[in-house]
Formats: structure tokens, C-alpha cells, sequence
């Protein structure tokens, strides 16, 4: 199960941290998902349908699951995207040393297993960061990251109540065996859920 795409992680104020998983090409169509993991820990996941809400609630961790409306524009690098209770707008920075590195790399190698695993080594180097593991229901998981850009600005609104500015993703998030990167940022990315063989 392969999703091609985009995922924005970033952390606020108020200790709410919010992953977006923009996925323009997915096993369920155009998709776009949002996680969220309140100061208290509490997390919730906001799904288009049903049917993507029990698929990503069987591969991570969640407390609450809402199935939503869910939309997402991108003007450029800016980016507004509204989820239910949740209106997140946010704008990313130029390409820094690190997407350059990762750009460099050609996408057909970059999502090639071997080559996630070996980059899985330096990527721990980073707090909670993770590029292959196990996920949920005897499942595995990895990140094959083609590009990287630092987000700058952030606004959010989650249930009428304004999350503060924006922060590092600390303490990093626990949905799944791997956390984003510490910094925001808005990262290319193509996951792979692999799902155990029947029997």
C-alpha cells in the first residue's frame, strides 16, 4: 500500500502537534489526513472516510478517530488546510542543506528498501525520527523522503480555540513507530504500509 505525496509535521504553543499526510496519490484516491496529539497526549486522528480512518487507525495509534471533511489548497508555499474542528494555514521557507541532499538522491533509488534502511541509521540521529519500522496489526512501514523544506509560519485554529504560535514538534509525537523531524517541516515523501501475508 504505497502513498505518494507530502507530510507537514509542526508543533504549537499550546503543546498541540499536528501531522498532515497529503497524499495526491494513494490507494484510496487523493487523500488527506490529519493527526493530532494534544499536551496531554491525547491523539486524534481526522479522515475524509471511513474507510482511510480504520486503514490509518490500524497502522498507528489513536485515542479518537473523526471522520471529516477535509480539504487542502497550496498557493506557491503557502498552505491552508481545514479538517473538521481544525483550520491549519502554514507557509514553507527555501530548500535547506538537508532537501538539497535529499533531492540529489534519484526518486527510484530513494524508495527502494535497501536504500530507507541504510539511511535509517543517520535519520535516528535526529530525536524520534525513524525512516523504516513496525507498525500496527504485525504490519511494516517506510519513509522514502525525496525533499524537505523548513516551515516558517503557522496559524491554527482547533475547536474555535487558537493553538498559539509556532513551536518544535516536542515532545515527539507518538502515533507510530517514528516521530516527524524536531524543526516543522513539510517533507516529500512516498510510504509504504506493508501488511502481513494472509495466513
Amino acid at each position: 500500500m504505497r502513498f505518494d505525496g507530502w507530510i507537514a509535521g509542526l508543533g504549537t504553543a499550546s503543546g498541540t502537534r499536528l501531522v498532515v499526510g497529503h497524499w495526491p496519490d494513494s490507494p484510496f484516491g487523493p487523500v488527506t489526513d490529519v493527526m493530532v496529539e494534544h499536551g496531554d497526549g491525547s491523539r486524534l486522528l481526522l479522515a475524509p472516510t471511513g474507510e482511510l480512518g480504520r486503514f490509518v487507525a490500524d497502522t498507528y495509534a489513536f485515542d479518537q478517530v473523526e471522520v471529516v471533511p477535509v480539504e487542502v489548497r497550496q498557493t506557491g508555499p503557502a498552505w491552508t488546510v481545514t479538517a473538521g474542528p481544525l483550520a491549519l494555514q502554514f507557509a514553507t521557507g527555501g530548500r535547506g542543506a538537508l532537501g538539497r541532499l535529499l533531492r540529489a538522491v534519484p526518486p527510484p533509488l530513494a524508495r527502494q528498501l535497501p536504500w530507507v534502511r541504510l539511511i535509517d541509521v543517520p535519520a535516528r540521529l535526529l530525536p524520534g525520527v525513524r525512516t523504516y519500522g513496525s507498525a500496527g496489526n504485525g504490519r511494516r512501514e517506510w519513509y522514502a523522503v525525496q525533499d524537505l523544506h523548513r516551515i516558517t509560519t503557522a496559524t491554527a485554529v482547533l475547536d474555535g480555540a487558537g493553538l498559539g504560535p509556532l513551536t518544535a514538534i516536542d515532545p515527539p509525537v507518538r502515533f507510530g513507530f517514528g516521530s516527524t523531524p524536531r524543526f516543522p517541516a513539510l517533507v516529500r515523501v512516498t510510504t509504504t504500509v506493508e501488511l502481513p501475508s494472509a495466513g
